[in-house]
Parts: C-alpha cells; structure tokens; sequence
C-alpha cells in the first residue's frame, strides 16, 4: 500500500532549496545504511538547528530492506521532535537507476527522488527524467535530475572518467524535462579516491566557470554537488594506523566547498565520510580493545564521532541554524 511523505512527517525539497538559494548556504543531503548513522545525523542536525536530506541508495535499500527503512525514517522524525526540534527532515533516492526504482520509493514515502540517466544518450536521459519526474510530481514529490558524468566508484555509480556537464543543455533539459534540481559535473567525484594525485600533489580546482555559466543560464535554479566529501585526512591516517591500506585517498578540499556553497548550489552529498569515520572509529576501538564482542561498545563511539563530523559538515555549508 502506498504511502505519502507528509503521513511520516517528512518535507519534500522545494521550500528547502528555495531558503538555500536565497540565504547562502547548501542544505547537506547524508547518506546513511544503518541505525547508528541515521541517530548521527538526526542528533548532529538537531543540535546545530540544520535542515536535513537523508539519503538512501539502491544498495542501502536493499541492504537494510526496504520496508525496515520505511519504519525508520518516521522514527527518526519522531526521535527529532522529541529532542524539541522541528528542524525539516527530506528523504531522497540517490542515484536511482530507472524509473521502476523511483517509483518504489516515491510509493514507499520518499519525498524527493534522483534519476540519474546521465549514462544514457543526451535525449534518452530527457525522455527518462520526464517519465520519473510526471509521475513525481502528481504525488507532490521532487526530483533531481543530472547532467555530466562523475569519475569514480560508489555502490552501483560507476565511471572511469569525468565528462563535464556542458552548459548549453542545462536550460533545455530543465524546460523539457521539468527537474526540480540539477546535479551537474564540474570535478567533483565519488568514493574516497575522487583524484589521481600523487603525494605532495594538489587536488585539481573545481570548475567553477562551469558553474557560473549554467547559473547564467539557470538564474536562481538549484543546483547540486554530488561526490563532494573531503575524505578527512585525520581518519585516513587512523584507518592507516590501525591496520587499513588506503594510499593516496583524496577528497574535495573544503575552501572549495565554502566558495560552491555561496553561489546556486543549495544540496551538496557527502557518503563516504561517514564511511571512513565508522571505519577509523571501529578500527581503533578494535585495536585498542582486542578482548571485546559487544557490538555497542565500538559503534558507540563511532556513532559519537560521526554526530561531530556531521556537525563540522552542517558549518562547511553554512546550514547550521537554518531549520
């Protein structure tokens, strides 16, 4: 039976996007895939006063099951509003694949969906956003839509190289398709190898005159950053010291991501941070605590630490006191 995103107490991204747009900042969208993530952000947005997407993939979808992640989600509005806090709450699809998976999810009460047809030829991409997007929006649901292709490897998103997102389509796109948002490539990446740098390299600048011109061309539109985490070097050295092995990782710088912030991005996503702190967290703790088995006793702290990551993140983009 289908159920709509207002019964489970959750918004859909347009007033959201439009505060963003206009205020300075980027409502941060924090993928999760199981319960201690998800009381980490609730509590981390609560406390700094943040609006919220909380995302769920393909993969987390069917790793947590689908219908658990139903119940989880209004409990996890239900646990921010009994900390006193109204902060708005969405739930988007990231990178949904067809229009069969946005659907699901659009039935099950999510209230904003990504369709990512950036693989498919310019005009089977229009013709599949559309679909998703007329189906959408008769529910009162949002969509984002994306135009170029990221480099790297996260869940099923896959691709060797980076193909910028050209804005001479953006218009056309948003017009035919009907899109409440754009995600667009300008060099950002996913996974926590987003460049081939050496060390004692620089990351590469985002490119920043891309997104000037669809600004340009979308004035006031909102546009969003996928594959932006800065993959924290103080947890990579932590995964390092307790037996990882993960040369040469590197994120997006985060002066890089104050300066997206103040232009029309208003949603910027961030994964794999929240990955590496559990890893660096449970690591640690397992090293230092070789005797023991209690689940809790490791995903405790790193729930703690995840919560001042995602605090740290809401200040980077400016949302902190914004719900």
């Amino acid at each position: 039976m289908a159920v709509s995103y207002k019964d489970l107490g959750l918004v859909n991204t347009n007033e959201l996007f439009a505060k963003a747009v206009t205020g300075g900042y980027a409502v941060p969208a924090y993928n999760f895939n199981n319960m201690e993530q998800l009381q980490a952000i609730i509590t981390a947005c609560v406390e700094c006063s943040s609006p919220v997407i909380l995302q769920i993939s393909k993969g987390a979808r069917q790793y947590a099951n689908q219908t658990l992640l139903r119940y989880m989600v209004p409990g996890a509005v239900a646990m921010a509003r009994e900390l006193g806090s109204k902060i708005p709450i969405a739930l988007n699809l990231d990178h949904g694949d067809s229009f069969e998976l946005c659907k699901s999810c659009i039935d099950y009460g999510f209230s904003t969906v990504m369709i990512d047809g950036s693989s498919l030829p310019y005009e089977g991409n229009v013709e599949l956003t559309k679909k998703v997007v007329e189906y959408a929006h008769a529910k009162d649901v949002t969509v984002e839509g994306e135009l170029g292709v990221l480099a790297g490897i996260e869940e099923h998103v896959s691709s060797e190289v980076t193909h910028y997102t050209r804005p001479e389509d953006v218009q056309d796109f948003v017009t035919r398709t009907g899109v409440d948002s754009l995600a667009i490539s300008i060099g950002t990446s996913h996974g926590a190898y987003k460049f081939k740098v050496k060390p004692g390299e620089s990351v590469p600048p985002l490119r920043f005159d891309i997104l000037e011109e669809c600004e340009r061309r979308l004035p006031k539109f909102p546009i969003v950053l996928h594959g932006a985490s800065s993959v924290l070097v103080k947890y990579i050295d932590i995964i390092n010291r307790y037996g990882g092995k993960m040369e040469n990782a590197s994120g997006v710088p985060e002066d890089q991501i104050r300066k997206a912030v103040k232009t029309n991005v208003c949603k910027v996503n961030i994964d794999s941070d929240g990955r590496l702190v559990m890893t660096a967290m449970i690591r640690k703790y397992m090293a230092e605590n070789p005797k023991e088995f209690d689940p809790r006793k490791y995903l405790g702290p790193a729930r703690e630490e995840l919560k001042k990551m995602y605090i740290a993140k809401c200040e980077l983009l400016n949302s902190n006191g914004k719900a």
